[in-house]
């Protein structure tokens, strides 16, 4: 078969980003199929991506004093740009929209407060054969009463006209309050729950990682165990061609 009439690529091996496990653990049992199946056959077409509209957000952020104005003129800029074809048209219209979006509600944000650092991919963590992949868009870190240096992590949730669930944001700020727990500790440094935050730029909620977070992450584990059990057996969209 000529490859040029693949639809989707195959992961073989199980993985999941701590965006698509929040989801996960806040979803129905079918929703919760869904989720698996796009994990497991990533589509082939382009996808929209978001990836200008949270650079210019994290940028804002780091600088100390966002500017709804500033950012307003971003989103004009971006949705202005030259583009090739319909696709980068529609793909600067939505990282536009998203930026405008998180200027109106900007000036209600309180962050926690901590020095603000650039984002990272951190190494998968491998969880009961499940790779769960984290790359949170900030940072944060400060210093406790003992003076011993603490790190969190901020994330972006944006879904436009659709405010994101205070489970799904809890659990996505649990799972990086996990994550960073566990690889921190091989490096002598300690996650600060406090400042494992997601905050959804549609209406500039913020969802720290709650009091039970350890419990959640021990519940997010035991999912990890039922995504890799159910891996395997999940088929393929219908139509497409692997």
């Amino acid at each position: 078969m000529d490859k040029s009439e693949k639809t989707h690529v195959l992961v073989p091996e199980a993985e999941i980003t701590v965006r698509y496990l929040a989801d996960y653990m806040a979803a129905s049992e079918r929703k919760r199929r869904s989720i698996v199946e796009g994990c497991k056959y990533r589509p082939l077409a382009r996808l929209l991506q978001h990836k200008e509209a949270a650079i210019t957000i994290s940028s804002a952020i780091r600088s100390g004093s966002p500017d709804p104005k500033a950012l307003l003129k971003k989103a004009e800029f971006i949705r202005n740009k030259l583009a090739t074809g319909d696709f980068d048209a529609l793909t600067n219209e939505a990282n536009a929209d998203y930026v405008e979006k998180f200027s109106e509600v900007v000036a209600s944000i309180n962050l926690p407060d901590a020095e603000i650092l650039p984002g990272k991919s951190f190494p998968p963590l491998k969880v009961h054969g499940v790779r769960v992949k984290f790359s949170p868009n900030l940072l944060l870190r400060r210093l406790d009463k003992s003076n011993k240096q603490r790190t969190g992590a901020f994330m972006l949730r944006y879904a436009k006209g659709k405010p994101l669930g205070a489970d799904v944001g809890g659990y996505q700020s649990a799972a990086a309050f996990g994550i960073l727990k566990e690889y921190l500790a091989e490096h002598g440094a300690e996650a600060d729950r406090s400042i494992c935050v997601t905050l959804d730029a549609v209406t500039g909620s913020l969802y720290p990682a709650p009091g039970s977070a350890i419990t959640m992450f021990a519940n997010m584990k035991a999912a990890c165990q039922s995504i890799a059990e159910r891996w395997p057996n999940i088929p393929p969209p219908k139509g497409a061609i692997i």
